[in-house]
């Protein structure tokens, strides 16, 4: 493993308007060019978190896809965000994870907001991925997935090799609910002896919900590596591997955990 930079873009959007927010995050992410590992934006960039799913939704490899393919390529680095997917008659809350060589891997969105009718728009996830840029395991989740932990739960083989080095959320986290957001990340680095990332948008969408950022990055202790207020910013940050196996080996709590299984 190496160091890994990681940029965290907490961006207002325009509502449901893929063009203009492609457009606004193109200039944001141009300046990135050479600085990033991985650039995270937050989820339903192009769009606003909508339920419009079948007015809204793209087939893979679409604007949405193509347009990160070409960011991922002149920026050298790893993008990824959510976009509002068509697949099969279905639709998904789908994180594309877009490499600088076009190739393109998905996580599709597992707890889906009841409390916003997503359950009735979006078909769940039934898979939890793993990605992997320079030697680190990299969990990704999306937003109310940070509310249950044991689908982010960290695991170790016997040799005390961790499923994952990283967890990361991408969000449309509401301010009403800012508390939750900023101690469930810092629980997930704690519990799961890994760094954790979260990325939220800032702004008011189109249902009049307003979202205050707070996107951050924690590490396997819980302390604050970096943090945003509530307006746009780009965070670039980053994390140390060394520091990580070190403490991973210093503090092996992973010995203790309870044995698990996910039924789906």
């Amino acid at each position: 493993m190496e160091n890994l930079k990681v940029a965290l873009v907490q961006t207002d959007l325009y509502w449901q308007d893929s063009q203009a927010n492609l457009a606004m995050l193109e200039e944001k992410i141009w300046s990135l060019q050479g600085k990033a590992d991985l650039i995270v934006l937050p989820e339903m960039f192009p769009t606003g978190f909508s339920m419009e799913a079948e007015a809204l939704a793209e087939p893979m490899n679409f604007t949405s896809t193509k347009w990160m393919k070409q960011m991922a390529a002149h920026t050298g680095a790893i993008l990824t965000g959510s976009v509002i997917i068509k697949e099969n008659k279905k639709f998904f809350n789908r994180l594309l994870w877009v490499h600088p060589d076009g190739q393109v891997q998905h996580y599709d969105k597992r707890h889906l907001f009841r409390m916003a009718d997503e359950d009735h728009h979006f078909d769940m996830g039934m898979e939890r991925k793993l990605f992997q840029v320079k030697g680190w395991n990299i969990l990704p989740q999306v937003c109310y997935d940070l509310r249950f932990p044991v689908w982010a739960r960290n695991d170790a083989d016997e040799s005390g090799k961790m499923d994952y080095d990283l967890v990361f959320f991408i969000a449309s986290w509401p301010a009403a609910r800012k508390s939750a957001w900023d101690i469930l990340l810092k629980a997930r680095a704690v519990e799961n002896l890994s760094y954790c990332l979260g990325v939220n948008r800032v702004g008011v969408d189109g249902n009049n919900i307003a979202y205050n950022g707070h996107s951050a990055a924690y590490d396997f202790k819980g302390n604050t590596l970096a943090f945003c207020a509530e307006k746009e910013e780009i965070l670039l940050i980053e994390l140390d591997a060394k520091e990580l196996n070190a403490y991973r080996e210093k503090f092996p709590a992973w010995m203790d955990a309870d044995d698990f299984s996910i039924q789906k």
